[in-house]
């Protein structure tokens, strides 16, 4: 698709594992940001319409909020969630991104993890793939994969 960046992964986990480390705000926060980073604050409201706000904080104290709302949910199965609007009040953001579709899949015993981020622009997608994406969003599902293996 144009625009797009993809991860996708084999993880030797449950698909309403996945789905729970996702939906649920105080297991996020143990995983999604590649370490030193964190995720001190995340506030999911899991429905369509719903509203998240998950800010994201580096080593040197600097933050990265990030606002949006819930497309679609289908639980163990599907997110999709954008940051056009930046509250359940459907109210626009200034400067929209990228919308991010998750799906989980079965796959032998675990499940297939694809992770993608849909810009509105090619050069919003150039900027993505140049602040890391592909690292970054790699390392947070190493991270995720160590929380399911419970190390």
């Amino acid at each position: 698709m144009k625009h797009e960046l993809c991860l996708t992964r084999y993880i030797a986990a449950p698909r309403a594992a996945l789905y729970r480390a996702w939906t649920e705000p105080e297991v996020l926060k143990q995983w999604f940001t590649p370490r030193p980073w964190t995720t001190p604050v995340v506030e999911l409201d899991v429905r369509p319409g719903g509203a998240n706000y998950i800010l994201m904080r580096g080593p040197d104290g600097e933050e990265f909020p990030n606002r949006g709302v819930y497309l679609e949910v289908v639980p163990n199965e599907r997110l999709v969630f954008t940051d056009a609007y930046v509250n359940s009040a459907w109210e626009p953001a200034e400067k929209p991104f990228m919308t991010g579709i998750i799906t989980f899949a079965d796959e032998g015993a675990g499940t297939r993890y694809t992770a993608r981020a849909l810009h509105w622009s090619e050069a919003d997608r150039e900027t993505h793939e140049q602040m890391g994406f592909h690292e970054g969003w790699g390392k947070a599902t190493d991270q995720l994969e160590a929380l399911l293996r419970g190390a």
